[in-house]
């Protein structure tokens, strides 16, 4: 009995273990993200019933699921449900089970934050010119119009903007995620005398970097090469986390790598298109150079300007002041105070 207590609880933290924290999260952010993303729809159904706006765009009888295909669902309602949800998730776990302050896991708007978040910001539109210049210069990308809505829903502003908010609440949702919960337990989780402090925060990136791969793997025209480069991306993304303890570089970066990708300069993202484009562009290069019909970040091009945006980075970073891995991401402090969850866990652990 004593060995099975041992698996679920660490009695020298005073919490479940790592394995247990991260199964719990999901599972809550698979229950808050329904939950919020059926309250919106029916909301939708609700506005579109009483104020006749056609928000549903979908006849009464057909398949509801259609309804995704309406960009205010598709692109607005249900990413802020998928917000809402791993936000909340991540506070509740945060508070109860890992027994931390919420900023722990990147988020601490103060003005350090917000400079790294605008050089993020600057980064990801930087990179994605440059795979665009690479690849038109090159002759591995043509430019076959400008300004142009692939919507039937919409005008080009329209889907340009929606695309705009969409990206941004991808880039905090996804981050939050994958670059701070995910990494932040991980490294803690593995942090033993083997292992170390320092290998500890690497092993754990490298982990959530492939699942964060994994978790792309159902997105369109997605393959084994795609898999593997987005989990090199997510190792680029978390660069910043692993050198700041923030998430503010990430979250930036993320945001204008995927907007400018989709809405500027007209590539797949991930395997879906755009509604809306600023440049129409036709890659006429090899996949494995160009990424193909998944985009830049399965093709040569964009392992390239993730090498160049990680020099970048670390370039930023050592500005700022002296630049070293972020080993303390490993070692976990109990907040002041005590968690009544918590007491209650270790009480019913000892019955």
């Amino acid at each position: 009995m004593k060995y099975i207590k041992r698996l679920f609880w660490n009695q020298e933290q005073k919490r479940l273990r790592t394995i247990w924290r991260l199964g719990l999260h999901a599972v809550l952010v698979f229950v808050l993200t329904s939950v919020f993303s059926i309250a919106f729809l029916l909301l939708a159904v609700i506005v579109d019933l009483i104020a006749g706006t056609n928000l549903s765009d979908v006849p009464m009888g057909n398949d509801p699921m259609a309804m995704l295909n309406n960009p205010w669902l598709g692109s607005i309602l249900i990413p802020a449900a998928t917000l809402m949800g791993i936000f909340l998730a991540t506070f509740i776990c945060g508070r109860w089970l890992d027994r931390r302050k919420f900023k722990t896991f990147g988020l601490c708007f103060s003005k350090s934050w917000l400079r790294d978040f605008g050089f993020g910001l600057f980064l990801g539109a930087f990179l994605m010119g440059l795979i665009f210049l690479l690849g038109y210069l090159t002759g591995n990308l043509r430019i076959v119009g400008f300004i142009q809505s692939f919507s039937e829903h919409g005008n080009f502003l329209t889907g340009f903007l929606q695309s705009l908010v969409f990206y941004i609440f991808v880039g905090f949702y996804e981050e939050l995620l994958s670059r701070g919960y995910h990494l932040e337990n991980l490294a803690e989780g593995l942090n033993c005398r083997i292992i170390g402090k320092r290998w500890a925060v690497i092993l754990s990136l490298a982990v959530s970097s492939l699942v964060f791969g994994l978790l792309h793997m159902s997105n369109p025209n997605a393959t084994w090469v795609s898999t593997l480069n987005l989990s090199l991306a997510g190792m680029f993304l978390g660069l910043g986390m692993v050198l700041t303890g923030s998430l503010a570089i990430p979250i930036g970066l993320h945001i204008t790598w995927n907007f400018f990708q989709g809405n500027v300069f007209g590539f797949a993202v991930s395997g879906m298109m755009t509604s809306a484009t600023l440049i129409v562009t036709d890659s006429v290069g090899p996949v494995w150079l160009t990424g193909g019909k998944f985009g830049p970040e399965a093709g040569v091009l964009g392992l390239v300007a993730m090498l160049i945006g990680s020099i970048l980075i670390i370039l930023w970073v050592k500005r700022q002041g002296h630049i070293s891995l972020r080993d303390d991401l490993a070692l976990y402090e109990p907040p002041e105070g005590h968690s009544q969850f918590a007491d209650n866990l270790q009480y019913l652990s000892n019955e």
